[in-house]
């Protein structure tokens, strides 16, 4: 599956981006979906994820602030993020994992086969 992530941009400490991310080439429904961001210097970290049945699961750090949600008519899924903090500043990216297993959410990295090309986010102070 090839993914292309969009939606990224330049906002103030407060506001608000919507991130999608586009999939395409294999059935999407058969794939669990995660966001994963990488900040300068630091290693790629979860942010959130979500299964095939729609079960979600966030990283400490953004739960209560960001929304993962996908949409298996559109092949997409995406990431509302609110109350946007200079520590969100990153590169972020979706990835997909094929799974089997309908409720299974994965927040690991290394368990995600397909990775979209990132979407920057910076979040001025």
């Amino acid at each position: 599956v090839q993914l292309q992530a969009s939606g990224g941009g330049l906002v103030q400490t407060g506001g608000s981006l919507r991130l999608s991310c586009a999939a395409s080439g294999r059935t999407f429904s058969n794939y669990g979906m995660g966001w994963f961001r990488q900040a300068p210097g630091k290693e790629r970290e979860f942010v959130a994820a979500v299964s095939r049945s729609g079960d979600t699961v966030y990283a400490n750090s953004v739960k209560g602030r960001f929304t993962i949600s996908r949409d298996n008519a559109k092949n997409a899924v995406y990431l509302q993020m609110n109350g946007l903090k200079p520590e969100d500043t990153a590169v972020y990216y979706c990835a997909a994992v094929w799974s089997p297993e309908w409720q299974v959410v994965y927040n690991t990295p290394s368990k995600y086969e397909h990775w979209g090309q990132g979407t920057l986010v910076t979040v001025s102070s």
